[in-house]
């Protein structure tokens, strides 16, 4: 077991290198950056001497558990990718947040971020999940970074549906690569919702096999720059918008005729009346009655 601990710290070459004479309160104290990556970390110990930490670099190592860091109230970035996260607490007093990586690991559920009304980026990539389960996101936590969260990466997680992520109207760039998406309209609905976004990656989903799927989406989101990966171009982007209204025009023409048509018919029937009724009786004989032979 490797746990990070003020011993760990001062032990490292990296980081006795830049003390410069101060001694290790003092040093611990003005630390801002943490570089313990690809450590074989399990553990975080007691860290909270170092009050001013802003930046903390965890990723490869062997973490299980998000703990003790409440002391670090300054964090901004917090890097924590490939370890073997399964729960994602213990950062309700990172409320300075802004940066948080998580891919990688082993989460099922995304939850646990209410507090973190700073966050801007947010990495979910990857995550090691048990066979035909696929990543959640709580309602709750999408809900507390509608105001914030300009970045989110949630590639190859067996994701089937986003809607929930309507409410992220800030978002910029957007990636959800390899996973289960298959529903258009619901994209495009979303997508309706995030006046901001910038660049988008849906590539290996099985909706990018409908057709239109590339023309339909940049005409739905008039801000996107790159989709897939690929640049969209200006004279693109305005051809496809004008065809998508011309088109839209032409259903609605042929929408009006047909009902002016129904209207006409329906009229010329009301104003024609029912149509004279033949009768099949059998004349009577009671004017020869009175005939005498």
């Amino acid at each position: 077991m490797v746990r990070l601990t003020i011993d760990l710290i001062a032990k490292s070459r990296n980081h006795f290198k830049k003390k410069r004479g101060l001694s290790l309160p003092q040093y611990l104290k003005t630390l801002t950056h943490l570089h313990f990556f690809s450590k074989s970390i399990d553990d975080i110990g007691d860290l909270s001497v170092c009050r001013n930490l802003t930046v903390l670099y965890l990723y490869d190592n062997q973490i299980t558990h998000i703990c003790n860091l409440g002391f670090a109230s300054n964090l901004t970035h917090l890097y924590m990718q490939n370890n073997n996260i399964t729960q994602i607490d213990n950062l309700s007093n990172l409320q300075k947040l802004s940066k948080l990586y998580l891919g990688g690991n082993r989460i099922a559920v995304v939850e646990g971020l209410e507090t973190l009304c700073e966050l801007q980026e947010l990495h979910l990539e990857n995550q090691r999940l048990a066979p035909g389960e696929k990543l959640l996101l709580d309602p709750m936590s999408l809900l507390s970074l509608a105001e914030s969260l300009c970045v989110l990466n949630i590639n190859n997680n067996n994701i089937d549906e986003i809607r929930d992520l309507t409410v992220l109207k800030e978002l910029q760039h957007f990636s959800a690569a390899d996973n289960r998406l298959d529903n258009m309209e619901e994209l495009e609905d979303v997508f309706s919702h995030w006046p901001q976004l910038l660049q988008m990656d849906l590539g290996g989903n099985p909706v990018c096999k409908k057709a239109k799927y590339r023309d339909r989406l940049i005409t739905e989101v008039h801000s996107l720059e790159v989709l897939d990966g690929r640049e969209i171009h200006d004279l693109t982007r305005q051809f496809l918008i004008n065809w998508k209204a011309s088109k839209e025009t032409k259903k609605k023409k042929n929408n009006n005729k047909h009902v002016m048509t129904g209207s006409l018919t329906n009229d010329f029937n009301a104003r024609q009346g029912p149509g004279p009724v033949t009768s099949t009786a059998t004349p009577t004989c009671s004017g020869l009655s009175g005939h005498k032979n």
